[in-house]
């Protein structure tokens, strides 16, 4: 299991980082994407530091287990948000959202059953 969680982990820690770079640099994009579910402006820099926070807690939680759990809960939840987003303004283009959900909760799962 803790080689599966070490694979799944670094991957979506990958793609958590080139979104928090693209959110950062200001995407095109992503801030079109940010705009029509009404995100402020302002909370890009948030978001992209919640995003590269999970990233780093996932792969440090190849070391500590606790903090691999937590940025995994961290993840997931911060994508359930974003597939609630969607859904709130009626933008049914959730499928990015909602498969990195998936596969932060995919990442929950085999952390903790690594342990």
């Amino acid at each position: 299991m803790f080689i599966a969680y070490a694979v799944v982990a670094g991957l979506l820690a990958l793609v958590l980082v080139a979104s928090a770079t693209l959110t950062l640099r200001r995407n095109d994009a992503i801030v079109a994407s940010m705009q029509k579910v009404q995100v402020p402006d302002a909370w890009l820099p948030r978001l992209a530091t919640l995003k590269a926070a999970g990233a780093t807690g996932l792969v440090a939680g190849l070391w500590v287990t606790p903090l691999g759990v937590a940025a995994a809960v961290g993840v997931t939840l911060y994508f359930i948000g974003a597939v609630i987003s969607h859904l709130r303004v009626k933008d049914f283009e959730l499928a990015p959202a909602a498969i990195l959900a998936l596969v932060a909760a995919a990442a929950l799962a085999l952390r903790v059953a690594a342990q």
